[in-house]
């Protein structure tokens, strides 16, 4: 009997494997459809607020995502990438035909999604038969942005970015103040870095004020004063031409750190003008360069 249970488990993989290699080939157009998300890449996108244990909960395994260390190993739904997974894999699926108990599995919960702490195989052994739910010894880590089970980490990164920009416009009436409709960047953390900006200007504006100005007054001198000039120059340029994939927000944020560059290398104060010009030549593509690159073989 138990030579039986041996071969049926191996088959188990064996279709597991064939799921993988046909999701595989229906997917190529998508491969970051595919993947499962890295734990530490999430965090880094979320950046997580505190840790609170839950317990030993059941977890529904369509909410389980990603793994804090063997996502390269499974695609989505957990199946095997790899024939080395082999061994292990049969060896838990074979304690289930056994009805070998087996330690619940080890969980982190952000957003609304789990990440495979420990278990990897017995989650991924769980999900080609079919079953609903496992038990696991849940971490949960705060977070005010969800994570929908389909999501790649270019989709988790938008959701951070449009909640990052609805919490800025909302916190400082951004938009009632200066009319415009949207600062957008392609990375988290900028409005954080504006928001510096804002107050830094600020400063200065009180080291010759005997009145302290407000927020409101701020926001509203910086964005005339040094936001609005240069992203008149970038769009007079057309700078985004020369920076695919990038926003006029994202090129103001480059510009003024190499503006401060320029400053502190020649010692005088240079006009924004000057500094989006420089940036431009120094850094931007031209139009071959981006046929070039588009062509160019890249890696996985």
């Amino acid at each position: 009997m138990s030579d039986l249970y041996s071969d049926m488990a191996d088959t188990d993989f064996s279709r597991a494997r064939l799921r993988e290699i046909f999701s595989r080939i229906g997917g190529f157009l998508m491969p970051g459809q595919r993947r499962l998300l890295g734990f530490d890449e999430v965090k880094a996108v979320i950046k997580p607020g505190a840790e609170a244990y839950r317990g030993i909960i059941p977890v529904s395994l369509k909410l389980i995502v990603g793994s804090e260390g063997r996502y390269s190993d499974f695609a989505r739904g957990f199946l095997p990438k790899h024939e080395f997974l082999r061994l292990r894999w049969v060896r838990v699926d074979l304690a289930r035909y056994r009805d070998i108990s087996l330690p619940p599995i080890r969980l982190y919960e952000l957003g609304g999604a789990y990440f495979v702490r420990d278990g990897n195989h017995r989650v991924s052994v769980a999900s080609l038969q079919g079953i609903e739910e496992i038990d696991a010894e849940v971490i949960s880590l705060g977070s005010e942005v969800r994570i929908h089970p389909k999501m790649t980490i270019d989709d988790l990164t938008q959701a951070v970015i449009g909640y990052e920009k609805e919490q800025f416009y909302l916190n400082t009436d951004f938009g009632w103040i200066t009319g415009d409709p949207g600062i957008d960047f392609s990375a988290p953390g900028r409005y954080d870095e504006i928001m510096e900006h804002i107050l830094v200007h600020k400063y200065y504006i009180n080291q010759e004020s005997r009145i302290e100005i407000s927020l409101h007054d701020a926001i509203s001198s910086w964005y005339d004063s040094v936001y609005k000039p240069i992203a008149d120059t970038i769009r007079a340029e057309h700078l985004a031409s020369r920076f695919p994939g990038r926003t006029p927000g994202d090129l103001y944020a480059y510009i003024v750190k190499h503006w401060d560059q320029l400053k502190r290398k020649y010692g005088i104060h240079l006009p924004a003008d000057v500094a989006v010009r420089d940036f431009s030549l120094r850094y931007g593509k031209n139009l071959w360069q981006q046929i070039h690159d588009f062509f160019s073989p890249r890696g996985d």
